[in-house]
């Protein structure tokens, strides 16, 4: 059997950007078509006490590495806290959502195996600027297998 995929670096500063749900820019660096559906990883920048609704992925694990700020996560009920260099997992299938607590944007890695959710934020990108009609992106969300559950955390569960 012969392996088609290859090895490849994507460099900092460097992959596809589209306009993020939460304030700031993401950066595709793995997608399907480079992972062979092995996963998707992503760079992305939250705004400033920002996060998505409590959501829940059905084919998807996400994780996350912080790589600055300080942020909230709340999965299963169970608020946890996480500050830059911490690594956070949550199964699929466990509803889930989190909000950067800083006062300016942060930057985290995210990682979803196996791949496909950059679909979910490249379809997002098209959404005009501004607020984003929760029933456009509860459409948007169970195209990419992904069912929004609640409010973000910024509302559940205010500072």
């Amino acid at each position: 059997m012969v392996n088609l995929l290859k090895a490849f670096v994507v460099p900092d500063g460097e992959g596809d950007v589209v306009r993020g749900p939460a304030g700031g820019p993401a950066t595709i660096k793995a997608r399907t078509e480079t992972t062979n559906g092995s996963l998707s990883l992503l760079e992305v920048t939250i705004g400033s006490l920002e996060g998505p609704p409590a959501h829940v992925h059905r084919r998807e694990d996400e994780a996350w590495y912080l790589l600055d700020g300080r942020f909230r996560f709340i999965a299963n009920n169970q608020l946890f806290e996480a500050t830059p260099g911490s690594f956070v997992f949550v199964p699929r299938g466990t509803i889930h959502c989190f909000q950067n607590v800083e006062d300016r944007p942060s930057r985290i890695l995210v990682l979803f195996t196996p791949s496909g959710m950059e679909r979910f934020f490249e379809e997002h990108a098209t959404l005009p600027p501004g607020p984003v009609d929760p029933a456009r992106y509860k459409e948007i969300a169970a195209r990419s297998w992904m069912e929004v559950s609640g409010p973000p955390l910024a509302q559940s569960h205010p500072l």
